[in-house]
């Protein structure tokens, strides 16, 4: 092993053990893009601590930084850390996108500060072509395009768009965009609402309990807001803490203001950013125990 890569290991082994401490977890750091091709290193990285036996903790801590990517490889994920912990944390140092902000809907809590985002629920669907395509920007200019349609107002440009467009990559779209909603809405009232016995923010209900038909409809709101891109404009929008609490009214925990946690945070995410950055490496799994 190079000397960096050894400099490197042993910092990165004093600021995981900082986090495990602070939020007595174990922990899993995820940096890159989600994706399918991943799934067998994500477990493979997951069972080194979820085997650990009596050594395990009975919490996870997540520090999450990624791009977006599917959907479907979101959902395998969540029941592989749901497998081994009962409660699972996530932390936003910097960003988590599309794929990533529905990876972080799965967890108790979410932890972020002034300069973390979270971003539209837009999945990405794969095309014929190989690129990564978000899926509601096709679905609202065809919705558009069969608008125009109705009102006799298509343009012959319009009508040939709509002419050489796949029925078949459409619906792809359709579901990925109807599985991204569903798994945000069931993770919400699972995981995230599963706490949430007394209404804190409604003036007219603070104090009173939380129903089950409160929580599901909570859930739809906020699941409705994140995936319009009317709403947003752009795939790759990135939301703020501010933004996340007033106007989806989602309870985000805030360590803007705790110095001792955001240094021990920006510790650990700068140093693996700066090695991915060095090394010219897109993906980066750590966990706890890591040799």
């Amino acid at each position: 092993m190079r000397t960096i890569d050894r400099l490197f290991q042993a910092q990165l082994k004093a600021n995981r053990s900082n986090l495990e401490s602070h939020f007595e977890a174990d922990l899993i750091g995820y940096y890159g893009e989600i994706s399918s091709a991943y799934l067998p290193w994500f477990r493979q990285r997951i069972e080194v601590i979820g085997n650990d036996g009596a050594a395990r903790k009975e919490r996870l801590i997540t520090i999450l930084n990624t791009p977006g990517g599917e959907v479907e490889a979101v959902e395998r994920m969540v029941e592989m850390q749901r497998h081994f912990y009962k409660e699972v944390y996530f932390v936003v140092p910097n960003m988590a996108m599309s794929a990533g902000t529905i990876f972080c809907m799965s967890g108790d809590k979410i932890f972020m500060d002034y300069s973390s985002s979270l971003g539209p629920i837009d999945p990405q669907v794969q095309s014929k072509d190989g690129k990564w395509v978000p899926a509601l920007g096709y679905l609202d200019k065809f919705e558009e395009i069969l608008q125009k349609s109705r009102a006799n107002t298509l343009t012959s440009v319009e009508f040939s768009i709509a002419q050489n467009q796949d029925l078949a990559e459409l619906r792809r779209y359709e579901q990925a965009r109807d599985l991204s909603v569903s798994l945000l809405k069931t993770w919400l009232i699972e995981y995230k609402f599963r706490s949430w016995d007394v209404h804190r923010s409604d003036t007219e209900k603070k104090g009173q309990p939380v129903t089950q038909p409160e929580k599901e409809q909570r859930a739809a709101d906020i699941a409705q807001m994140l995936g319009s891109n009317r709403e947003w404009h752009s795939h790759g929008r990135r939301i703020g803490i501010n933004t996340l609490r007033s106007k989806l009214r989602l309870e985000i925990e805030d360590y803007s203001a705790d110095a001792d946690l955001r240094n021990k945070i920006n510790e650990y995410h700068d140093l693996i950013s700066d090695y991915m950055n060095r090394q010219n490496y897109t993906m980066f799994i750590d966990v706890s125990n890591d040799k």
